[in-house]
Protein backbone atom coordinates (compact mmCIF):
# COMPACT_ATOMS: atom_id res chain seq x y z
CA UNK A 1 0.00 0.00 0.00
CA UNK A 2 1.42 3.38 -1.01
CA UNK A 3 1.73 6.52 1.06
CA UNK A 4 -1.41 8.49 1.89
CA UNK A 5 -1.46 11.68 -0.16
CA UNK A 6 -2.08 14.90 1.77
CA UNK A 7 -3.02 18.45 0.83
CA UNK A 8 -2.47 21.17 3.43
CA UNK A 9 -4.65 24.26 3.00
CA UNK A 10 -3.39 26.99 5.28
CA UNK A 11 0.07 25.43 5.28
CA UNK A 12 1.84 28.53 6.61
CA UNK A 13 -0.36 28.86 9.71
CA UNK A 14 0.07 27.11 13.04
CA UNK A 15 -1.95 24.02 12.10
CA UNK A 16 -0.42 23.79 8.65
CA UNK A 17 3.15 23.99 9.90
CA UNK A 18 2.49 21.32 12.51
CA UNK A 19 0.79 19.10 9.93
CA UNK A 20 3.97 19.26 7.89
CA UNK A 21 5.99 18.30 10.98
CA UNK A 22 3.77 15.23 11.39
CA UNK A 23 4.24 14.27 7.75
CA UNK A 24 8.00 14.70 7.98
CA UNK A 25 8.05 12.49 11.10
CA UNK A 26 6.32 9.71 9.12
CA UNK A 27 7.66 10.06 5.55
CA UNK A 28 6.87 6.43 4.75
CA UNK A 29 3.16 6.95 5.49
CA UNK A 30 2.37 10.37 4.05
CA UNK A 31 3.17 12.34 0.90
CA UNK A 32 2.27 16.04 0.67
CA UNK A 33 1.07 16.62 -2.90
CA UNK A 34 -0.45 20.09 -2.46
CA UNK A 35 0.11 23.19 -0.34
CA UNK A 36 -1.94 26.38 -0.10
CA UNK A 37 -1.76 29.66 1.78
CA UNK A 38 -3.56 32.97 1.57
CA UNK A 39 -0.59 35.36 1.52
CA UNK A 40 2.58 34.12 3.25
CA UNK A 41 4.45 33.42 0.05
CA UNK A 42 8.01 33.34 1.45
CA UNK A 43 7.20 30.51 3.83
CA UNK A 44 4.97 28.83 1.24
CA UNK A 45 7.84 28.80 -1.26
CA UNK A 46 10.21 27.40 1.37
CA UNK A 47 7.74 24.61 2.16
CA UNK A 48 7.34 23.84 -1.54
CA UNK A 49 11.10 23.60 -2.08
CA UNK A 50 11.36 21.20 0.86
CA UNK A 51 8.34 19.00 0.10
CA UNK A 52 8.16 19.33 -3.71
CA UNK A 53 4.37 19.05 -4.02
CA UNK A 54 2.60 18.67 -7.34
CA UNK A 55 0.62 21.88 -6.89
CA UNK A 56 0.79 25.05 -4.80
CA UNK A 57 -2.00 27.60 -4.39
CA UNK A 58 -1.95 31.18 -3.15
CA UNK A 59 -5.23 32.85 -2.24
CA UNK A 60 -4.10 36.38 -3.14
CA UNK A 61 -3.74 36.20 -6.93
CA UNK A 62 -1.62 39.36 -7.00
CA UNK A 63 1.17 37.48 -5.24
CA UNK A 64 1.29 34.66 -7.78
CA UNK A 65 3.89 36.04 -10.26
CA UNK A 66 6.55 36.53 -7.58
CA UNK A 67 5.75 33.18 -5.98
CA UNK A 68 6.05 31.37 -9.31
CA UNK A 69 9.70 32.38 -9.57
CA UNK A 70 10.46 30.74 -6.21
CA UNK A 71 8.82 27.36 -6.74
CA UNK A 72 10.71 24.20 -7.64
CA UNK A 73 10.64 22.98 -11.21
CA UNK A 74 7.58 20.85 -11.96
CA UNK A 75 5.32 22.34 -9.28
CA UNK A 76 2.10 23.79 -10.69
CA UNK A 77 0.87 27.12 -9.32
CA UNK A 78 -2.82 28.07 -9.05
CA UNK A 79 -4.06 31.36 -7.63
CA UNK A 80 -7.11 32.97 -6.12
CA UNK A 81 -9.84 31.51 -3.88
CA UNK A 82 -10.63 28.86 -6.52
CA UNK A 83 -7.05 27.66 -6.22
CA UNK A 84 -7.44 26.95 -2.52
CA UNK A 85 -10.62 25.02 -3.27
CA UNK A 86 -8.88 23.02 -6.01
CA UNK A 87 -6.06 22.03 -3.68
CA UNK A 88 -8.59 20.60 -1.21
CA UNK A 89 -9.69 17.99 -3.75
CA UNK A 90 -6.44 16.52 -5.06
CA UNK A 91 -5.29 14.27 -2.19
CA UNK A 92 -6.57 11.39 -0.09
CA UNK A 93 -6.68 13.67 2.95
CA UNK A 94 -7.21 17.43 2.99
CA UNK A 95 -6.09 19.41 6.05
CA UNK A 96 -8.18 22.56 6.43
CA UNK A 97 -6.13 24.93 8.58
CA UNK A 98 -7.63 28.13 7.16
CA UNK A 99 -8.65 30.61 9.85
CA UNK A 100 -12.26 31.81 10.11
CA UNK A 101 -15.26 31.75 7.80
CA UNK A 102 -12.94 31.75 4.76
CA UNK A 103 -12.44 28.03 5.38
CA UNK A 104 -16.01 27.08 4.39
CA UNK A 105 -15.35 26.62 0.63
CA UNK A 106 -12.37 24.40 1.43
CA UNK A 107 -14.45 22.22 3.76
CA UNK A 108 -17.23 21.85 1.19
CA UNK A 109 -14.84 21.12 -1.68
CA UNK A 110 -13.03 18.33 0.17
CA UNK A 111 -16.24 16.65 1.32
CA UNK A 112 -18.01 16.98 -2.03
CA UNK A 113 -14.97 15.38 -3.67
CA UNK A 114 -15.37 12.38 -1.36
CA UNK A 115 -12.11 13.01 0.52
CA UNK A 116 -11.19 12.68 4.15
CA UNK A 117 -11.20 16.12 5.73
CA UNK A 118 -8.89 16.75 8.67
CA UNK A 119 -10.78 19.76 9.97
CA UNK A 120 -9.14 22.43 12.09
CA UNK A 121 -11.41 25.18 10.77
CA UNK A 122 -14.31 25.01 13.21
CA UNK A 123 -15.99 28.12 11.78
CA UNK A 124 -16.91 26.35 8.54
CA UNK A 125 -18.91 23.60 10.22
CA UNK A 126 -20.46 26.09 12.65
CA UNK A 127 -21.47 28.80 10.20
CA UNK A 128 -22.16 26.41 7.36
CA UNK A 129 -23.77 23.63 9.37
CA UNK A 130 -26.80 23.02 7.09
CA UNK A 131 -24.74 22.80 3.89
CA UNK A 132 -21.82 20.93 5.46
CA UNK A 133 -24.27 18.28 6.72
CA UNK A 134 -25.37 17.66 3.13
CA UNK A 135 -21.78 17.53 1.85
CA UNK A 136 -20.86 14.93 4.49
CA UNK A 137 -23.33 12.54 2.86
CA UNK A 138 -21.15 12.38 -0.28
CA UNK A 139 -19.91 8.80 -0.85
CA UNK A 140 -16.36 8.49 0.45
CA UNK A 141 -16.49 11.75 2.39
CA UNK A 142 -15.14 11.52 5.92
CA UNK A 143 -14.62 14.22 8.52
CA UNK A 144 -12.09 13.73 11.32
CA UNK A 145 -11.76 16.73 13.65
CA UNK A 146 -8.36 18.23 14.43
CA UNK A 147 -9.47 20.44 17.34
CA UNK A 148 -7.90 18.79 20.38
CA UNK A 149 -11.28 18.61 22.17
CA UNK A 150 -13.23 17.08 19.31
CA UNK A 151 -10.42 14.75 18.38
CA UNK A 152 -10.48 13.59 22.02
CA UNK A 153 -14.25 13.01 21.85
CA UNK A 154 -13.81 11.18 18.52
CA UNK A 155 -11.33 8.84 20.21
CA UNK A 156 -13.45 8.34 23.33
CA UNK A 157 -16.57 7.50 21.33
CA UNK A 158 -14.79 4.44 19.97
CA UNK A 159 -15.35 2.92 23.43
CA UNK A 160 -19.12 2.54 23.04
CA UNK A 161 -22.16 2.67 20.77
CA UNK A 162 -23.93 5.98 20.03
CA UNK A 163 -27.01 5.03 22.06
CA UNK A 164 -24.77 4.38 25.08
CA UNK A 165 -23.57 8.00 25.29
CA UNK A 166 -24.98 10.08 28.16
CA UNK A 167 -23.07 13.32 27.57
CA UNK A 168 -19.93 14.92 26.18
CA UNK A 169 -17.63 16.90 28.47
CA UNK A 170 -15.49 19.46 26.64
CA UNK A 171 -12.55 20.75 28.66
CA UNK A 172 -11.45 24.39 28.61
CA UNK A 173 -8.16 25.76 29.89
CA UNK A 174 -9.97 28.88 31.04
CA UNK A 175 -7.62 31.03 28.96
CA UNK A 176 -5.38 33.81 30.27
CA UNK A 177 -8.15 35.43 32.34
CA UNK A 178 -9.33 32.42 34.34
CA UNK A 179 -10.34 33.50 37.85
CA UNK A 180 -10.74 37.20 37.07
CA UNK A 181 -14.04 39.03 37.39
CA UNK A 182 -15.57 41.68 35.13
CA UNK A 183 -14.02 44.59 37.05
CA UNK A 184 -10.55 43.10 36.71
CA UNK A 185 -11.07 42.59 32.98
CA UNK A 186 -12.28 46.11 32.22
CA UNK A 187 -8.90 47.35 31.01
CA UNK A 188 -7.06 44.26 29.74
CA UNK A 189 -4.89 44.74 26.67
CA UNK A 190 -4.45 42.79 23.45
CA UNK A 191 -1.13 41.51 24.77
CA UNK A 192 -2.89 40.26 27.91
CA UNK A 193 -5.48 38.39 25.85
CA UNK A 194 -2.81 36.79 23.64
CA UNK A 195 -0.85 35.40 26.61
CA UNK A 196 -2.43 31.93 26.63
CA UNK A 197 -1.17 29.78 29.51
CA UNK A 198 -0.92 26.42 27.73
CA UNK A 199 -1.43 26.64 23.95
CA UNK A 200 0.47 28.50 21.23
CA UNK A 201 -2.17 29.52 18.67
CA UNK A 202 -2.96 32.29 16.21
CA UNK A 203 -4.30 35.63 17.52
CA UNK A 204 -7.96 35.11 16.61
CA UNK A 205 -8.37 31.74 18.29
CA UNK A 206 -6.31 32.92 21.28
CA UNK A 207 -8.66 35.86 21.85
CA UNK A 208 -11.60 33.45 21.44
CA UNK A 209 -10.06 31.33 24.19
CA UNK A 210 -9.82 34.37 26.46
CA UNK A 211 -13.57 35.10 26.09
CA UNK A 212 -14.59 31.39 26.16
CA UNK A 213 -16.16 31.95 22.73
CA UNK A 214 -13.77 29.31 21.44
CA UNK A 215 -15.38 26.82 23.81
CA UNK A 216 -18.85 27.99 22.82
CA UNK A 217 -18.04 27.46 19.16
CA UNK A 218 -16.73 24.01 20.05
CA UNK A 219 -20.05 23.17 21.72
CA UNK A 220 -21.83 23.94 18.45
CA UNK A 221 -19.19 21.99 16.53
CA UNK A 222 -19.62 18.98 18.83
CA UNK A 223 -23.36 19.06 18.21
CA UNK A 224 -22.77 19.09 14.45
CA UNK A 225 -20.01 16.48 14.45
CA UNK A 226 -21.48 13.91 16.80
CA UNK A 227 -25.25 14.56 16.59
CA UNK A 228 -25.52 15.03 20.36
CA UNK A 229 -28.17 17.45 21.74
CA UNK A 230 -26.99 20.64 23.42
CA UNK A 231 -28.35 19.58 26.80
CA UNK A 232 -25.93 16.62 26.67
CA UNK A 233 -22.84 18.76 25.98
CA UNK A 234 -21.15 20.33 29.01
CA UNK A 235 -18.05 22.46 29.47
CA UNK A 236 -15.64 22.06 32.38
CA UNK A 237 -12.60 24.24 33.08
CA UNK A 238 -9.40 22.22 33.31
CA UNK A 239 -6.37 24.55 33.55
CA UNK A 240 -3.66 21.91 33.01
CA UNK A 241 -4.98 21.06 29.50
CA UNK A 242 -4.03 17.41 29.99
CA UNK A 243 -7.54 15.94 29.74
CA UNK A 244 -8.63 17.07 26.29
CA UNK A 245 -12.25 15.98 26.64
CA UNK A 246 -14.38 13.15 28.01
CA UNK A 247 -17.41 11.05 27.15
CA UNK A 248 -19.73 9.87 29.89
CA UNK A 249 -21.67 6.72 29.08
CA UNK A 250 -25.09 5.80 30.40
CA UNK A 251 -23.68 3.29 32.92
CA UNK A 252 -21.66 6.07 34.60
CA UNK A 253 -18.31 5.19 33.03
CA UNK A 254 -16.27 8.17 31.78
CA UNK A 255 -13.67 7.72 29.05
CA UNK A 256 -11.11 10.52 28.66
CA UNK A 257 -8.20 11.25 26.32
CA UNK A 258 -5.09 12.58 28.04
CA UNK A 259 -1.82 13.93 26.70
CA UNK A 260 0.43 16.93 27.02
CA UNK A 261 -0.81 19.91 24.95
CA UNK A 262 0.53 19.17 21.45
CA UNK A 263 -1.59 19.77 18.36
CA UNK A 264 0.52 17.31 16.38
CA UNK A 265 -1.28 14.46 18.17
CA UNK A 266 -4.79 15.28 16.85
CA UNK A 267 -3.35 16.20 13.46
CA UNK A 268 -1.59 12.84 13.25
CA UNK A 269 -4.72 11.05 14.42
CA UNK A 270 -6.76 12.67 11.65
CA UNK A 271 -4.14 11.95 8.99
CA UNK A 272 -3.70 8.31 9.97
CA UNK A 273 -7.24 7.37 11.03
CA UNK A 274 -8.30 4.65 11.73
CA UNK A 275 -4.70 3.65 12.48
CA UNK A 276 -2.47 5.46 14.95
CA UNK A 277 0.95 6.84 14.15
CA UNK A 278 4.14 5.24 15.45
CA UNK A 279 5.59 8.65 16.39
CA UNK A 280 4.40 9.85 19.82
CA UNK A 281 3.34 13.45 20.34
CA UNK A 282 2.52 14.85 23.77
CA UNK A 283 3.40 11.80 25.92
CA UNK A 284 2.88 12.29 29.66
CA UNK A 285 5.57 11.86 32.29
CA UNK A 286 3.41 10.23 34.95
CA UNK A 287 6.08 10.72 37.61
CA UNK A 288 5.77 14.51 37.36
CA UNK A 289 2.03 14.97 36.74
CA UNK A 290 0.95 16.12 40.20
CA UNK A 291 -2.70 17.10 39.82
CA UNK A 292 -5.69 17.50 37.51
CA UNK A 293 -8.15 20.26 38.46
CA UNK A 294 -11.70 20.80 37.20
CA UNK A 295 -14.20 23.61 37.81
CA UNK A 296 -17.39 25.13 36.44
CA UNK A 297 -16.88 27.99 33.94
CA UNK A 298 -17.74 31.51 35.11
CA UNK A 299 -20.65 32.17 32.76
CA UNK A 300 -21.45 35.59 34.22
CA UNK A 301 -18.01 37.00 33.41
CA UNK A 302 -17.41 35.04 30.21
CA UNK A 303 -20.77 35.62 28.54
CA UNK A 304 -19.73 34.39 25.11
CA UNK A 305 -20.13 30.77 26.21
CA UNK A 306 -23.87 31.11 26.81
CA UNK A 307 -24.29 33.25 23.70
CA UNK A 308 -22.92 30.31 21.70
CA UNK A 309 -25.31 27.89 23.41
CA UNK A 310 -28.13 30.30 22.57
CA UNK A 311 -27.19 30.43 18.88
CA UNK A 312 -26.74 26.67 18.74
CA UNK A 313 -30.16 26.00 20.23
CA UNK A 314 -31.73 28.55 17.86
CA UNK A 315 -30.22 26.51 15.03
CA UNK A 316 -30.51 27.11 11.29
CA UNK A 317 -28.27 30.09 10.46
CA UNK A 318 -28.01 31.56 13.97
CA UNK A 319 -24.54 30.01 14.43
CA UNK A 320 -23.48 31.77 11.21
CA UNK A 321 -24.62 35.08 12.74
CA UNK A 322 -22.75 34.30 15.95
CA UNK A 323 -19.56 33.42 14.11
CA UNK A 324 -19.66 36.49 11.86
CA UNK A 325 -20.34 38.85 14.76
CA UNK A 326 -17.51 37.33 16.75
CA UNK A 327 -15.03 37.59 13.88
CA UNK A 328 -15.83 41.29 13.44
CA UNK A 329 -15.67 41.98 17.18
CA UNK A 330 -12.38 40.12 17.69
CA UNK A 331 -10.81 41.90 14.71
CA UNK A 332 -11.90 45.23 16.18
CA UNK A 333 -10.39 44.32 19.56
CA UNK A 334 -7.10 43.23 17.95
CA UNK A 335 -7.04 46.55 16.07
CA UNK A 336 -7.54 48.45 19.34
CA UNK A 337 -10.96 49.77 18.30
CA UNK A 338 -12.97 48.24 21.16
CA UNK A 339 -12.33 46.92 24.65
CA UNK A 340 -12.11 43.20 25.38
CA UNK A 341 -15.35 43.37 27.37
CA UNK A 342 -17.17 44.80 24.33
CA UNK A 343 -16.69 41.61 22.30
CA UNK A 344 -19.60 39.92 24.08
CA UNK A 345 -21.70 43.11 23.79
CA UNK A 346 -21.27 43.18 20.02
CA UNK A 347 -22.08 39.48 19.64
CA UNK A 348 -25.18 39.76 21.82
CA UNK A 349 -26.51 42.77 19.91
CA UNK A 350 -26.10 40.95 16.60
CA UNK A 351 -27.84 37.83 17.92
CA UNK A 352 -30.70 40.01 19.14
CA UNK A 353 -31.15 41.13 15.52
CA UNK A 354 -31.06 37.60 14.08
CA UNK A 355 -33.38 37.47 11.08
CA UNK A 356 -33.09 35.18 8.06
CA UNK A 357 -35.46 34.27 5.23
CA UNK A 358 -37.45 31.03 5.37
CA UNK A 359 -35.86 27.83 4.10
CA UNK A 360 -36.38 27.33 0.37
CA UNK A 361 -37.67 24.16 -1.34
CA UNK A 362 -34.13 22.75 -1.76
CA UNK A 363 -33.09 23.52 1.81
CA UNK A 364 -30.33 25.87 2.87
CA UNK A 365 -27.74 26.74 0.24
CA UNK A 366 -24.26 28.22 0.32
CA UNK A 367 -25.78 31.51 -0.85
CA UNK A 368 -28.01 31.49 2.23
CA UNK A 369 -24.96 31.05 4.45
CA UNK A 370 -23.07 33.82 2.65
CA UNK A 371 -26.02 36.21 2.90
CA UNK A 372 -26.44 35.47 6.62
CA UNK A 373 -22.73 36.01 7.18
CA UNK A 374 -22.81 39.33 5.33
CA UNK A 375 -25.91 40.57 7.15
CA UNK A 376 -24.44 39.71 10.55
CA UNK A 377 -21.14 41.38 9.70
CA UNK A 378 -22.91 44.60 8.75
CA UNK A 379 -24.80 44.61 12.04
CA UNK A 380 -21.60 43.82 13.92
CA UNK A 381 -19.73 46.70 12.28
CA UNK A 382 -22.53 49.04 13.37
CA UNK A 383 -22.35 47.65 16.90
CA UNK A 384 -18.56 48.09 16.96
CA UNK A 385 -18.91 51.71 15.84
CA UNK A 386 -21.46 52.33 18.59
CA UNK A 387 -19.22 51.04 21.41
CA UNK A 388 -15.85 52.25 20.09
CA UNK A 389 -14.31 55.14 22.04
CA UNK A 390 -14.83 58.52 20.36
Amino acid sequence: MGAVTVSVVGSTGSIGRQAIEVVEAQPDRFDVVALAALRSTDLLADQARRLRPQVVAVGDAALAPALARSLPRGTELVAGPDGLVEVATVADVAVNGVVGFAGLPVTLAALRAGRRLALANKESIIAGGPVVRAARRTPGAELVPVDSEHCAVHQCLRAGAPDEVARLLLTASGGPFRGRDAAQLASVTVADALAHPTWAMGPKITVDSSTLMNKGLEVIEAHELFDVPFEAIDVVVHPQSIVHSMVEFRDGAVVAQLSQPDMRLPIGYALGFPDRLSTPFGPIDWTSLARLDFAEPDRATFRCLDLAYRAGREGDLAPAWLNAANEVAVAAFLDGAIAWSAIADVVEEVLDGYDVPPVGPVGRTVDDVLEADGAARRLAEQAVAAVAPA
